[in-house]
Order: structure tokens, then sequence, then C-alpha cells
């Protein structure tokens, strides 16, 4: 088994990696790097207002949207256009927009990043348009980011005098490599005294067999478990952190997760966890079903008669009890004895969904139940 291209580590510290992978890999399940971070290593959001121009008649109405007719009035003045009334701007080919974008960590100035760009007023669709210079700003106020270029929808709309159609969002749009960075955020992991690992699921179980896989490899003492989401590593080579790093995050460790059931109630979609256990319960399920059916019936005169043709409806009321008994499903089942055993009911996932909320109610379902 070959370590990772980019560990650079000592040669004693790379032999104890290659090991411990050796001997691990016929029963690890993950890397650490699919499912923790390494703290301080995250994107950063930016956002920013513009404008979006171009457009075929389908921006903002400037009457409905304000924001919009001072924002075109403040980028003419700028340019050099000097005031114009009310009554002279009745332009429906621009729209005011939030330009969203995520800076990747580390990135440098001069290279590019997509934005998503958003209508803010009442345009109906931003196809065809280009969006105008849009400094992008974090969350401390500073600007990291300028976004400009044409933009691409992916949905589409049309309508004429009585009918319309509407595909998709048209006034949400995308630019590929959009925005260009202007600005850097101070980060240097030769700097660091300690490399944090935050896992992306909080678990103690978990944390402390990341903590004992790294101290294997890197020796005793080099890694503590701070809190159920959080390792801490104390390198004793801090000259090469990110080989450090690279070296860490390719290691393989059995997370472990909490019993728990996920129930969609709108699609019917439910997800059992593989160490789901319920107790010994008999579990029947029954339905009533009540049908409603009515007739219409017409009752005329005798011919040469006086009288007037009535509708008489006729209405038949059925009610249905489907026969059921009790299934008795084990206590301390597997996964795959407890979806068999709910199967041989012949149960749908409406019903299902109502057995497993009584079972927790009564006690026997032993897991989290969340409904979604």
């Amino acid at each position: 088994m070959q370590l990772h291209p980019a560990l650079r580590l000592q040669p004693l510290l790379a032999a104890a990696l290659l090991l411990l992978l050796a001997a691990t890999s016929a029963s690890a399940q993950v890397r650490i790097k699919d499912i923790a971070t390494f703290e301080g290593v995250r994107e950063n959001q930016l956002v920013g207002y513009g404008l979006v121009v171009g457009l075929n008649g389908t921006g903002d109405s400037l009457r409905n949207s304000p924001f919009t007719q001072q924002s075109i009035q403040g980028m003419l003045e700028r340019l050099g256009v000097g005031n114009l009334s009310d009554d002279q701007m009745k332009t429906e080919n621009t729209a005011a927009v939030m330009v969203t974008a995520s800076l990747p960590p580390f990135a440098r100035r001069g290279s590019t990043i997509d934005v998503v760009v958003s209508s803010l007023g009442d345009a109906s669709s931003l196809r065809g348009g280009t969006l105008i210079v849009t400094p992008l700003t974090g969350a401390d106020g500073e600007i990291y980011a300028v976004a400009q270029g044409p933009i691409a929808v992916a949905g589409y709309a049309a309508q004429g005098a009585n009918a319309a159609i509407v595909e998709g969002v048209p006034t949400v749009a995308r630019i590929e490599n959009g925005a260009l960075i202007e600005n850097e955020i101070g980060f240097r992991l030769e700097e660091l005294e300690s490399v944090r690992i935050a896992l992306r699921v909080p678990d103690f179980t978990t944390a402390v067999r990341v903590q004992d896989v790294i101290n294997a490899a890197l020796g005793g003492g080099t890694a503590r478990a701070l809190d159920p989401g959080t390792i801490e590593v104390y390198p004793s080579d801090k000259s090469d952190i990110p080989g450090l790093m690279a070296g860490l995050e390719n290691l393989r460790v059995n997370p472990d997760s909490v019993a728990k059931v996920v129930i969609d109630a709108r699609s019917g979609t439910i997800v059992i966890g593989a160490e789901v256990r319920i107790g010994r319960v008999a579990v029947s399920q029954g339905g009533l079903t009540v049908i409603v059916k009515e007739d219409v019936e017409v009752s005329q005169p005798e011919p040469f008669s006086v009288g007037e043709t009535v509708v008489v409806p006729q209405t038949t009321v059925t009610v249905e009890e489907r026969r059921t008994n009790f299934a008795i499903i084990e206590g301390d089942v597997s996964l795959q004895r407890l979806v068999d055993g709910l199967n041989a009911i012949g149960l749908g996932a409406t019903e299902t969904i109502s057995i497993l909320q009584a079972m927790k109610a009564a006690g026997a379902l032993h897991a989290d139940l969340e409904i979604i």
C-alpha cells in the first residue's frame, strides 16, 4: 500500500504510517478526510449587490422596484451621465440582483471563483443579461472579490395573452469563473502550533478512535480528543505541516454513529440505521375504509301530465374493515430481521411510519426517531 503522494514526513514517521495503514486496511471503513475537516481550512461566504443589464424587457419595473431605479441613477452618475428625472427612466432591461459566492481556502489573488446571481426585484427572467462590476464582501465588510460577466440561466419563461409556461427558475443564474479574487485571507499553516481535526458528525466513540489511530501512527500522546467533535494533534516536527495533514487525512478509521430512524412523511421515505434495535413487540395494523358513492337519477312526469323534471340523488355508503392478525417481532433484532418482519405484515410506507411511531411511544424502539 502506498502513502498519499503529498506525504513528505521523516522516514521513521512515514514507515509508521505505512505499517498502520497495512494493518488496518482489512477492518477500516473510511479515511479521516471523509468524515472530518481541519480547523481553519474552510470556505468563506461572500455577498454583493449589483445590476444585470441587457435583458429583453424582462427586468424590474421601476415603479415596483424603487431600489433598482436608485441603483441605475447612481451607476450613471459615476459614469458621468447627468441626473435623470423619474419620467426619463422607463427601462425594463435592468434588474437588481444579489450576488453570492464561496471563497475557497487558500485562494490566491488573481484566481477566479463561480458566483450565483439571484433577482431581488420583480424581474421575470435574467436570461441574456450581463452582470455589471459587483464587489463581493465578507462578514468583516472587506472586499475579497469582484464579479462581472454574462450570466447563464438554466430555466426559461414564456407567455402569451392567455397562457404562460415557466420551466425551472429563470430568476436565478450562475456565472462560471465570474469573480476575480482581489484580496487574500491571511492564514499560514507553518505558524500552527497544533492541528485540530473537526468531525462533521460529532461522536465520542469516533473521536476516541481517531485519537487512537493517530497515536498509533505518530506515537503516544500526539493526539488528544478534546470533545466529541474535535481532536487536537501536537506534531513533533512542525517543519512540514502540509505533509503531516496529508498523512493524517489518509489514515483509515471505523466511524460510529447513533441508532436513528429518519422518516420523510411527505414522500413516505424511511431510512433505518444499522444499529437500530427494538424490544419484543406484537404488531397489528388494521384498516377501515369508508366508500361513499353518489348516483344521480332523473324523475320525469308522465306524458301529457302536469309536473316538473327533478334530479333525485341516490347515496350509497359502504364500510369495509380489513381483517388483520398480530405479528410478533422478536426483540433485539438486526436491521435485516426488522425489515423482514415489517414486510411480512404486508404494509406500505404510510402504515410502516405509523408502526414505527407507535413503537417509539411504547418504548420498544431503541433509536432516535427523526421526522423531517
